[in-house]
This record gives structure tokens, C-alpha cells and sequence, in this order.
């Protein structure tokens, strides 16, 4: 292990075996730089927390939350403390991923290209770029 970070990666190592279906099914299309040309990391550190997907190049994390995390104020902290850290968060839904998995990839490629840049929050899906590149 790497000094100070093995817990963390420990950690992340861990989580990674207990994916859940929705998980493994958007890691499928993101590994291997399979999602024009990007390369995701999953269960990456950032903070106190680990986020499921990671793209180091742009500074993007995706979430993808069950129904657990509805309304959740500790989702917003953790979301913030990403920001904080220079990552811009975008949250979708399990039930998405496996009913509308093109769509879902869509929204992730629009964050990637800079095409979403503005806080948004919808019904199925939750953007908020990173502090410093946040606008209006």
C-alpha cells in the first residue's frame, strides 16, 4: 500500500467488489476509455468521501444514487465538499442507468464537452459544476 493513502485505497478497493447492478452496467461503458475517449476511475477518494466514477482530465464526478439518496442532506455536503475540491459532481438515478443508459451517457458526454456548465437541478438528473468554474 502507498503510505498515508492505504486506508484509502484499502477502502476503495473494497468497494469496488460490491458494485450494484446499475454501477456495473455504467462502468461497462465508461472503462477503458469507451466513452469518446475519456478516462473514468471508479471509487476515486476525494475528501472524506469516494466518489463511483471519476474523470481525472475533466474534473468530473458521477454519482449514481439509488432511492436512499432522495432528498438526502448529506448527499449536499458531500457534493459541496467534491466542489470544494475542484470536481464538478453530476448525480444520476439507478433506475436510469438500466432503463435509459444512452441518455444517461448523453448527459455525461454534455458534461465532459462543457456543454452543461450551469448548476441544474432536475427530477432525474443533478449537475453542480465546481466552485470555480460555476456561472450565472
Amino acid at each position: 500500500m502507498r503510505g498515508k493513502n492505504g486506508p484509502k485505497v484499502a477502502r476503495a478497493r473494497q468497494l469496488r467488489k460490491v458494485e450494484n447492478d446499475a454501477e456495473e452496467r455504467l462502468w461497462h461503458e465508461l472503462r477503458g476509455r469507451r466513452l469518446n475517449g475519456y478516462k473514468f476511475v471508479r471509487q476515486l477518494p476525494v475528501g472524506p468521501y469516494f466518489a463511483d466514477f471519476a474523470c481525472r482530465e475533466a474534473n468530473l464526478v458521477v454519482e449514481v444514487d439509488g432511492s436512499q439518496h432522495a432528498g438526502r442532506s448529506r448527499d449536499r455536503y458531500r457534493d459541496e465538499t467534491m466542489n470544494e475540491n475542484g470536481w464538478s459532481v453530476l448525480r444520476v438515478w439507478h433506475a436510469d442507468v438500466l432503463t435509459g443508459l444512452s441518455s444517461v451517457l448523453d448527459t455525461i458526454v454534455a458534461a465532459l464537452d462543457g456543454r452543461l456548465d450551469r448548476k441544474m437541478i432536475g427530477v432525474d438528473v443533478k449537475f453542480l459544476p465546481a466552485a470555480a468554474s460555476e456561472q450565472g
